[in-house]
């Protein structure tokens, strides 16, 4: 199918996905329970709990990205390195991302040996503040092969009174028009429910349509070195269909390697006269589900790299409407109840 047909057959696709982002994606403050953003990066996760009605407050040590959370959220976040022992302020609900670097590919997987793995920093504040409610995400690499030290981190947040639920979800079941497969992990003392699929995966050109196949000033193109670096590693990995983006399908996974670094995985577009262009930054927030009006502070490296590690906001707005309605329902168990049958033998399995 040809850019001009389907532009012409997906019009009102595509300006249906923009407009949602940029009006459902709004800070509107309408609850009174306080949502404490571990490691929050630049405010993907929180921007989604806003939208949902929830005060945040973020933790982030990278300045940029702290800086880009206060820019655009209502809340505030604290450009700190967290640590355990650290005083947070009252909270019911806690979130966050623990550094996922431990336990990915790309960060050699050292898990518990590396000290950017975050874990013992997010259960101990959610030991020291009891939230009624929590959730952290994760790669999904801490379900394989990293599996023995996710059933500690279970066993841990278990033993301070919660039923906990998880799951491995994949964003382009809910809206985002990108393949991007990540591990949720929710501890309650009631019942939770995660999000429904949507009926329709939104494709690169619902999201990027009118600008998808645009040279402005500012477009990086490959080099002839580059085409032919690319042309080997297709080759050498026997891809069968080059690794451009396609107006009719969803994205790959964005992540800081493939649009900051210059490799032969890098997210590109393919013009129709054969060139290959980097994506431009607004391209890539859009796949990511962030708002035309969101604004990344710091350079281009920096702003992709916030961009790469972010949990799609539209994603998060949607996990942040289940765990409202969980926070609603109460508590149907104590504390003291859910310890209590998860000292029971095999009876931490049943309740996982």
């Amino acid at each position: 199918m040809t850019l001009f047909y389907y532009l012409r057959a997906n019009t009102e696709e595509m300006i249906n996905y923009i407009d949602n982002i940029n009006e459902i994606l709004r800070p509107k403050i309408t609850e009174p329970e306080v949502v404490l953003d571990l490691f929050a990066g630049c405010g993907g996760l929180s921007l989604g709990f806003e939208a949902a009605g929830y005060k945040t407050i973020g933790y982030e040590m990278d300045n940029l990205a702290s800086s880009t959370y206060n820019k655009n959220l209502s809340g505030s976040c604290n450009p700190v390195k967290l640590e355990v022992g650290f005083e947070y302020p009252k909270a019911e609900i806690i979130i966050g991302g623990p550094p996922c670097q431990p336990f990915s590919v790309g960060g050699l997987q050292k898990g518990i040996e590396d000290s950017r793995d975050g874990f013992p920093i997010f259960i101990d504040a959610v030991k020291r503040l009891q939230p009624k409610v929590f959730m952290f995400e994760n790669v999904r690499g801490l379900l394989y092969s990293n599996k023995w030290y996710f059933e500690l981190v279970l066993l841990e947040l278990s033993k301070l009174g919660y039923i906990i639920d998880y799951k491995l979800l994949n964003a382009v079941n809910f809206g985002v028009p990108q393949n991007r497969e990540r591990l949720f992990v929710i501890g309650h003392r009631g019942k939770f429910n995660f999000p429904k699929h949507s009926k329709h995966k939104v494709t690169v050109g619902e999201a990027i349509g009118d600008i998808m196949f645009t040279t402005p000033p500012e477009s990086k193109y490959f080099t002839p070195s580059m085409d032919t670096y690319v042309a080997k590693y297709e080759k050498a990995s026997s891809c069968i269909n080059p690794r451009d983006l396609y107006a009719d399908k969803p994205a790959r996974t964005l992540t800081c390697r493939n649009l900051a670094g210059a490799t032969g995985d890098m997210q590109r577009v393919r013009l129709n006269d054969g060139r290959r262009r980097r994506l431009l930054h607004k391209e890539a927030s859009r796949l990511q589900s962030f708002p035309d009006w969101f604004e990344f502070i710091g350079n281009e490296t920096q702003r992709f790299n916030q961009i790469g590690n972010a949990v799609p906001p539209l994603f998060a707005y949607q996990m942040a409407l289940s765990l409202k309605e969980c926070y609603r329902l109460g508590e149907l168990h104590s504390k003291e109840e859910i310890i209590e049958m998860n000292m029971k033998p095999n009876q931490i399995l049943t309740l996982f």
